[in-house]
């Protein structure tokens, strides 16, 4: 009797477990996409303070930039959007606190809990004075905005107002999860090492010339793509702070008018 109550018992957990995950990631998706929101609306108060949206930084090579102890705004400011949006996070003390705290100090908000928690990894890089060269530790991100293209919200060296958005902020991608090498999480990635603070590269900018994909176990990195953790599709943030899921299987003609701000041609996904 002893064993067929225990094999009950396993046949029940064997039963259970299966929706105990599946209830788990559920959480775990909701609380990206209320990230995903947050970082919206702070692009949203960025825009709403300073008339114009975060920029996407100068390049992978420079550190978070300041002139008498105070953040760059705008094309002045080489570090991208991630740094960006800090006083609009509740991280206003790490803002400006400088360059190699910012870029040290993880954001639980930038990672998807689908994946991992907050990160940090230690990487050597050549930054310009005042910033020290040689290994800094740099916390990671797990969002990025989209525009490798140069037709997006967040583009490189010069901010874009609201009023460019000329296809809507409603129907245009703002943020979204970038998809990583599994295997190496943890380590020092091409595009997943240079951490939120990170200018124009992978780190914190992504390709919409493809669709997303999921994150994969192998070699080489994330090809510059969206992609995430979950099994349906990766979470988004439009230019109106909507947070949208965009499956994997969408057409690519879709996913880049969806980047696009004005080409005339909007698109809703549903």
């Amino acid at each position: 009797e002893l064993l067929v109550v225990i094999a009950i018992i396993g046949l029940l957990v064997s039963m259970l477990l299966p929706a105990v995950n599946a209830a788990r990631e559920s959480a775990r998706r909701t609380q990206c996409q209320n990230h995903l929101k947050q970082l919206g609306l702070a692009y949203l108060s960025h825009e709403s303070a300073l008339n114009h949206f975060p920029t996407g930084g100068w390049d992978w090579d420079q550190a978070p930039s300041y002139q008498g102890g105070n953040p760059h705004a705008g094309a002045k400011q080489r570090a991208g959007w991630g740094f960006q949006v800090l006083p609009y996070v509740e991280a206003s003390a790490v803002w400006a606190a400088g360059a190699e705290i910012a870029i040290k100090t993880p954001q639980a908000l930038f990672f998807c809990p689908s994946r991992r928690g907050p990160q940090t990894v230690f990487y050597t890089d050549n930054y310009d004075p005042p910033v020290r060269g040689g290994e800094l530790e740099h916390a990671l991100c797990d969002y990025a905005a989209s525009n490798r293209e140069g037709a997006g919200v967040t583009r490189r060296f010069a901010p874009v107002e609201s009023r460019q958005l000329e296809d809507g902020h409603s129907t245009t991608l703002m943020l979204g999860e970038k998809r990583l090498n599994l295997s190496d999480l943890g380590e020092p990635q091409d595009d997943d090492n240079e951490g939120y603070t990170a200018g124009w590269n992978s780190d914190t900018i992504r390709r919409i010339d493809q669709s997303p994909r999921p994150d994969f176990h192998g070699d080489g990195d994330g090809d510059g793509l969206f992609g995430s953790s979950h099994a349906a599709g990766i979470n988004t943030v439009w230019a109106d702070g909507s947070v949208h899921l965009i499956q994997y299987d969408i057409e690519v003609s879709v996913f880049e008018r969806l980047g696009v701000i004005d080409d005339g041609q909007p698109v809703e996904v549903q």
